[in-house]
């Protein structure tokens, strides 16, 4: 019998889990590795400015952590995360308007993580989650991945729309709803504090949880701070924060926080111990002493000014490089412009042509859980300067336009 066996053609190994089958690639993901040419002038991800990095500040913490403890930042380390980080963190975080201590607080892998954990210890196959329409993809694929049913909300020019969720929670029995209020991804909006509070309100009255997710909300280029949703009457014990270090320090750092009731904190420090046992002890340490020794909110002020500026440029140029009747927003601060063609146009269908030229944007329509909309687009504006911002839209109108010629 072993004999045979070993002559025998051998079975096939198990498939794919049907959580890892029915989950797609991020399309932003594959549309970077398509410009990843130099000479493309991409508008598609959502990559903060690299000369904009601190990096002698950064340089200098680790150095400083390497040589002050060397033995302790490349140890092992606990799950919550490095105490002084998370002191530094809560101080951040009540000095803004929501007073935290060390020990509501997680450390993560990214921001990212934290939404990982979150749907690990929150969602079972079938849970249902609300997000808004149009949603961050990641997003999409984290609760993917975790067996839940989306469920589209409907937003308008200001963000997600209070009465819907309130009708649709009524009606779906949702377990929770994941939003971003500041600077959304992909529209760049921004939630007033009257939506904030009917948020806070109906999922106090609903029975749901909230995962506010904040990235972007110290990149304000004008108006005034808003409250997180989490220090609304209603949201208080079912509100979880998530919070990043990529966009105001560094991405490659891969380091974020979450802010969570008691329980499901807890919770979230077990999902993490079997996900990675903790967050790399050194990253942590050495932003611990950036946080203690630069001036993180000089440096912000520095990356405002720029990307401010790379904002006006992207919108001053739009009208040129868009077809007429095309419409976008123009964001207080955050990342994106969201555009839209007029009827009749793909943005999808436009993209080879675009690149053709040398120039990239991400589609509208992967963003949404529910009905898509083909004419729109996410247009980053944080990347590169001014002078490429307005060669890139030079290209852009070419190619739009060379598109709109081909196809009449």
């Amino acid at each position: 019998m072993p004999d045979q066996a070993l002559t025998s053609a051998p079975a096939p190994v198990p498939g794919l889990a049907a959580r890892a089958a029915r989950t797609g690639s991020s399309p932003v993901r594959d549309i970077l590795a398509l410009t990843a040419r130099p000479e493309v002038i991409s508008f598609a991800g959502g990559l903060p400015a690299p000369e904009l990095f601190d990096t002698e500040g950064i340089a200098a913490a680790f150095r400083e952590v390497l040589a002050r403890a060397p033995r302790r930042a490349l140890q092992y380390s606990t799950s919550e995360g490095d105490p002084a980080l998370r002191a530094a963190v809560a101080a951040r975080t009540t000095a803004r308007g929501l007073p935290t201590g060390a020990d509501d607080l997680l450390v993560t892998t990214g921001s990212q993580q934290g939404l990982t954990l979150l749907a690990t210890t929150l969602l079972e196959p079938g849970d249902v989650v609300l997000v808004e329409d149009p949603c961050y993809l990641a997003a999409l694929q984290i609760f993917s991945l975790a067996g839940a049913r989306v469920v589209a909300v409907p937003t308008d020019d200001e963000g997600l729309d209070p009465a819907a969720l309130d009708e649709i929670a009524a009606r779906e029995k949702p377990k929770l709803l994941y939003v971003i209020p500041t600077f959304q991804n992909p529209t760049g909006r921004t939630l007033s504090d009257r939506r904030r509070a009917a948020v806070a309100e109906v999922a106090a009255r609903r029975g749901l949880w909230i995962a506010e997710d904040d990235p972007y909300g110290e990149l304000r280029f004008e108006g005034e701070p808003q409250r997180w949703i989490a220090s609304f009457p209603g949201a208080e014990d079912r509100t979880v924060l998530l919070g990043s270090f990529s966009k105001v320090m560094a991405p490659g750092l891969r380091l974020g926080t979450l802010r969570a009731p008691a329980a499901l904190r807890r919770a979230c420090v077990i999902a993490k111990q079997a996900a990675d046992l903790h967050t790399s002890t050194v990253d942590q340490a050495a932003a611990a002493a950036y946080l203690a020794h630069a001036d993180l909110d000089a440096h912000l002020a520095r990356v405002r000014d720029a990307y401010r500026e790379r904002r006006d440029a992207l919108l001053a140029g739009l009208p040129g490089a868009l077809p007429a009747g095309s419409r976008w927003n123009r964001p207080a601060g955050g990342m994106f412009v969201w555009a839209t063609l007029p009827a009749g146009y793909d943005a999808a269908a436009l993209l080879p042509e675009a690149v053709r030229h040398d120039v990239a944007y991400v589609p509208g329509a992967p963003f949404f859980a529910g009905r898509p909309d083909p004419a729109a687009m996410r247009l980053s504006f944080v990347t590169h300067g001014p002078a490429e911002i307005g060669e890139g839209l030079r290209r852009l109108g070419t190619a739009l336009g060379t598109a709109g010629r081909d196809a009449a």
